[in-house]
């Protein structure tokens, strides 16, 4: 009985070993990566472009999308998000409240370094810029001559001594951000009652500017639908708005977990930048495709998923 007892603590033991070393072997596979993503056509875009790339390099992923910024963030901090797409921007601004004015590495290196403490890794960032600026009906800012954000201001004060006062939209989010709308009034001298404020999704934004049901509203300056509707982004002549590079932003524990996860996020972000992201967004925006289907036509165009997949 005892022969029999050692042999099978030996099986077990060999067992065990090789199940070891087939996790070993595969890390990906050995635990789960939740991916989360907020509430905006361009970031379900890049989560599922990451989850389709990453279980096609035998990752577990699962998303958690439509996540409002400060949740997202909240839940990187606490374990339960292991990687997202931020923007550097947004992690200066509104995750460490740095108001000072910046270049694109400046603030890149600020937050890779505020945030390394917080286990949180910033990656190589894309050449995507996603920033915000306001913008116009082409034919309605050329008639007005409005071209630069000072324009705006001008033109909504000349508004507001008259019979129609100018209405612009900006999304929820936008008009109670530290880097948002009260600011931004002040920095350009835009006085706005609150009824020609129109606080609405970011989505309806653009189809309020080109029905002119607003005069004018915030946008991101990658959305597909910016050139799809002939709209005017107008220049932001006093640089209000920081820049906003889209990077992937991993838990240090996640990375110990997957020793080439970083190297296989780099790889995908070295292929984003503005037009490519344009083009996408306006695919699903204008017109109308899946975001799995534009996703996956981008990640084998790029040689990144087998035809079919």
């Amino acid at each position: 009985m005892k022969m029999i007892a050692s042999f099978r603590n030996w099986l077990t033991g060999a067992c065990l070993a090789a199940a070891a070393l087939t996790l070993l072997s595969a890390p990906a596979a050995a635990a789960g990566l939740t991916l989360g993503s907020k509430n905006f056509t361009e970031q379900h875009l890049l989560s599922e472009l990451t989850a389709q790339y990453l279980r096609g390099k035998g990752y577990q992923v699962a998303q958690k999308q439509d996540l409002a910024t400060v949740i997202l963030r909240n839940a990187m901090e606490h374990g339960q998000i292991d990687l997202a797409w931020d923007y550097t921007g947004t992690g200066l601004i509104i995750h460490h409240g740095i108001q000072q004015k910046m270049s694109n590495e400046e603030a890149y290196a600020t937050v890779k370094r505020l945030d390394e403490p917080k286990g949180l890794i910033w990656l190589n960032p894309a050449a995507l810029n996603n920033t915000y600026a306001l913008a116009m009906k082409r034919s309605r800012a050329e008639a007005e001559g409005v071209r630069t954000l000072s324009d705006l201001a001008r033109a909504v004060s000349r508004s507001n001594s008259g019979d129609k006062r100018w209405q612009l939209g900006f999304d929820m989010e936008f008009a109670g951000r530290p880097d948002g709308l009260k600011p931004l009034q002040q920095l350009y001298g835009m006085e706005l009652a609150r009824p020609q404020i129109r606080q609405m999704d970011s989505g309806l934004v653009y189809n309020a500017i080109r029905d002119g049901f607003v005069d004018a509203g915030l946008v991101y300056t990658t959305d597909g639908r910016i050139k799809g509707f002939d709209l005017l982004v107008l220049q932001d002549d006093l640089n209000f708005f920081p820049a906003y590079a889209a990077t992937p932003v991993v838990s240090k524990a996640a990375l110990d977990r997957n020793p080439g996860l970083a190297d296989d996020l780099n790889r995908l972000a070295a292929l984003l930048d503005n037009d490519t992201m344009s083009a996408m967004n306006a695919e699903v925006d204008i017109q109308h495709r899946p975001v799995r289907e534009v996703a996956a036509e981008f990640l084998r165009s790029r040689g990144l998923a087998k035809e079919g997949a």
